[in-house]
Formats: structure tokens, C-alpha cells, sequence
């Protein structure tokens, strides 16, 4: 099944196969059709997955399939990169990084980067059943647009990579997910990915390179190593 969608300001292309959509997609969604009729009221699932593995699109897609699929309730994707620090914070703190004090905005990106403690007060009011404004993301301006999207829909999954995180304040999310996926896909093919997909921006290949073994990757190697168990684990899409 084909995808197209404007992303983040960025128009993506997508493809899923037959076999994936009726095998793991439309039976998710009615599992969670399901869950949301049993609780009589909102339901939260989290798809949390490493940088560069498609979560986003995915997040986009299942959006996309509830709404053109009888029987499903309809769903909302939410990101969490609308909690990042503005770009005005991010360069005006610094983190400690192998013994050298560095901005906060090289590892961009990176659990520090996120303001958890606003993404954890909307995420418990949106488990709550509040009706209530959630932050987008802009790669124009690289930083959040907030209330850009009013959450009021009785099933929403948000998508992210630290959402499954097993380190504190971030492990405390999984509390308010009914429930759960991860996306696990191989560590080396990631890499590709991201290199290609930074690339494809016009910055120099060598700096592309550097940029992602410094700071990507270790992002990769936390959602991979770090993670706790989900209710539904995807090994690629």
C-alpha cells in the first residue's frame, strides 16, 4: 500500500506490503478499537522506536488506515518532538559529553534535548481523557509550535523515541500507555538511513557522517540497549 504524506514540513513517500497491513497493522488497530469499547474511554498507546527506523510515517500510516477503515475507531498521531527545548535554550545550556562541556544543541536529539517534564504533565492529561492543545514539530524553524493540534479523539498513539526509555523520569511514561509498541530494526541498517536522509538536506557528506556517529547513533544505541518491554515489538518495517 502506498503513502504519501507532508511530515514535518517534509513530503514523504512510503510503501507497506499487503501482508504487513493485514497481519500486524489493521489487527492493531482493532485490538485497540477493541480496548477503547472495553474501557469506555480514551485510550493511549505509545509507538516508541530509534531515530531513522520510520516511526513517524508509521505513526502516520495507522492514522491514515483507522480513518479509511470500517469497524476501526479512528485514531490520532501525536509526535513528541513538539517537547523539545527552542533552539534559544538548547544553545544557551551545555551538557558534559566524554569529558567536554558542550551546547546542549550539538546532541540535539538526545533525552536532555526534550523538556520531560512539560511532555509528562500533557501526556498524563491526555490519559486523563482531557480534551487538550498538543505541540508540533517544525524543521523550517527547528523549534516547537505549540497547541498545534487539539487532542479530542478517543483513541491516540504517540510516536517517539524515548517514550520506552528505561531511565528515570522517562520509565514513569509507560504508566499511562494502555498500550504498547517498539520498533527494533537492525543497528547498521539505521545508519544507512540516516546518513541518506541527512544528506539528502545538502550538507557535505563527510560532515553528514561525523554528525550521525556523534551524535545520532548514540541515540540509537540507547533506544535499542535501553528500552522496556512493549506489548507489540516490529523487528523492521
Amino acid at each position: 500500500m502506498e503513502f504519501i504524506k507532508s511530515i514535518n514540513d517534509l513530503q514523504v513517500h512510503a510503501h507497506y506490503s499487503d501482508e504487513m497491513v493485514e497481519t500486524v497493522y489493521l489487527p492493531l488497530l482493532r485490538h485497540l478499537t477493541d480496548l477503547q469499547k472495553q474501557k469506555n474511554g480514551r485510550v493511549l498507546a505509545f509507538l516508541a522506536a530509534p531515530p531513522g527506523s520510520g516511526k513517524t510515517t508509521l505513526s502516520m500510516f495507522l492514522q491514515h488506515l483507522s480513518e479509511q477503515t470500517p469497524g476501526i475507531t479512528p485514531l490520532v498521531s501525536l509526535g513528541m518532538d513538539g517537547f523539545h527545548h527552542y533552539m534559544s535554550y538548547l544553545n544557551s545550556h551545555t551538557i558534559v559529553r566524554d569529558g567536554e562541556t558542550i551546547p546542549l544543541v550539538k546532541i540535539k536529539g538526545a533525552p536532555p534535548s526534550y523538556d520531560l517534564e512539560k511532555m509528562t504533565d500533557k501526556i498524563r492529561r491526555i490519559a486523563a481523557g482531557e480534551n487538550c492543545g498538543w505541540p508540533a514539530y517544525s524543521r523550517k524553524t527547528h523549534d516547537p509550535v505549540e497547541d498545534a493540534v487539539t487532542v479530542d479523539s478517543p483513541i491516540v498513539l504517540i510516536e517517539g523515541n524515548y517514550l520506552l526509555l528505561d531511565e528515570p523520569g522517562w520509565r514513569e511514561l509507560k504508566q499511562y500507555a494502555d498500550y504498547t509498541i517498539r520498533i527494533a530494526p537492525d543497528e547498521n541498517v539505521l545508519k544507512e538511513r540516516l546518513i541518506e536522509r541527512k544528506a539528502a538536506s545538502g550538507m557535505p557528506r563527510e560532515e553528514v557522517i561525523r554528525h550521525v556517529e556523534f551524535s545520532d547513533l548514540a541515540n540509537v544505541k540507547l533506544c535499542l540497549e535501553k528500552s522496556l518491554p512493549a506489548d507489540l515489538v516490529i523487528e523492521s518495517l
